[in-house]
């Protein structure tokens, strides 16, 4: 038992530091525009990333599988060790960088390391969404800002009713994003650990029934609650502030469509009824939080005019991304290798 909960610790690290990074995601505009407490937002943000992991997460994880299909726990270890090292390494710096890249960049690692194949079709779905989800963020945001401006401007709503107001949507569109994130992105926690899950299907009064699988997603969610709490505040501060100085409603608008954007690549029932409809579905991927959000930051400034972006950090930012998978892939690979050869672990089934 104390060895499976060693291996699983990289994955619980691995969650730990997307709840440090990508909770800014979530409430980085809210706290950081001082409509929320920053424990305020912590907590709410921690309940619902719990609840949609358990409920919602095991979608999006599949394609996660179906890029790297890691059966061996030292292996798993090794692989969400190598994304959880990158992403610390990028919140240390303060920069809101993907979870979905790390893990992405790590399990090609494994594969090029055990001589697997990568699945280039896989491999594109996924890069797409990076590319789409952006772009569909910013579309959902100039929409959203032109809907919320049309509204204040004709109710003629008095400055602190819409405060107030202002407030509340930030709580319930928090809540939302945070069950999204929890949905989408807990397949990068724990996705590597499907395959060699040690948990057994469990019940309780024949009421509540948690699967394997969703006893994985369980701890990892946990975790990321626990780096919501510890080291998110910074991240949100960049997030909130560093690319274009926001208003408390166009927070609201940014939260708001970032989590829709990770709300349609988690939802099993928009998939589903898409099929149902003969449409192409949307696959069913983790994506990138941080692009999500910073895609609607980008499409409130452009909806704005275009004015005030903070083209430095925007572009530190997209270091941070394009930088991200590549050192991902090259620890998990070096480290590997000492698993394998130093520390005589099976990491290859």
């Amino acid at each position: 038992m104390l060895k499976i909960l060693f291996f699983l610790s990289s994955g619980l690290f691995l969650g730990w530091s997307l709840g440090a990074n990508d909770a800014a995601n979530i409430f980085g505009t809210a706290v950081a525009t001082k409509m929320l407490k920053f424990y305020t937002a912590a907590i709410i943000c921690s309940i619902f990333i719990v609840f949609g992991a358990v409920v919602s997460g095991a979608g999006a994880s599949h394609t996660i599988g179906q890029l790297g299909s890691i059966n061996q726990l030292g292996g798993a270890f090794i692989v969400a060790l190598a994304a959880a090292v990158t992403v610390l390494w990028m919140t240390k710096a303060g920069l809101p960088v993907s979870t979905s890249q790390a893990i992405v960049g790590a399990i090609i690692g494994w594969n090029f390391y055990s001589k697997t194949p990568t699945s280039i079709s896989v491999l594109s779905k996924i890069v797409g969404t990076w590319v789409f989800s952006p772009i569909l963020a910013a579309i959902f945001a100039i929409i959203l800002f032109y809907f919320v401006k049309k509204i204040i401007d004709s109710s003629k709503i008095h400055l602190l009713r819409l405060d107030s107001y202002t407030r509340i949507g930030l709580i319930i569109v928090g809540a939302f994003g945070a069950y999204s994130l929890g949905a989408n992105n807990i397949g990068n926690v724990m996705g590597v650990f499907i395959s060699s899950s040690p948990f057994k299907d469990i019940s309780f009064a024949g009421i509540i029934r948690l699967s394997s699988v969703q006893q994985l997603f369980l701890l990892g969610s946990i975790a990321i609650g626990v780096g919501v709490f510890l080291y998110s505040k910074r991240v949100m501060m960049t997030v909130g502030s560093g690319i274009f100085k926001l208003s408390p409603v166009t927070a609201l608008i940014v939260v708001l469509a970032s989590s829709l954007s990770l709300f349609i690549f988690a939802s099993q029932s928009l998939h589903d009824f898409l099929v149902f409809l003969r449409l192409p579905p949307i696959p069913l991927v983790p994506v990138s939080s941080s692009q999500a959000v910073v895609g609607a930051v980008m499409g409130i400034s452009l909806a704005k005019g275009g004015r005030n972006i903070n083209f430095k950090k925007l572009g530190q930012i997209s270091i941070g991304w394009i930088a991200t998978p590549v050192a991902s892939a090259l620890l998990a690979y070096i480290a590997l290798f000492f698993m394998q050869n130093v520390f005589m672990q099976n990491v290859i089934n």
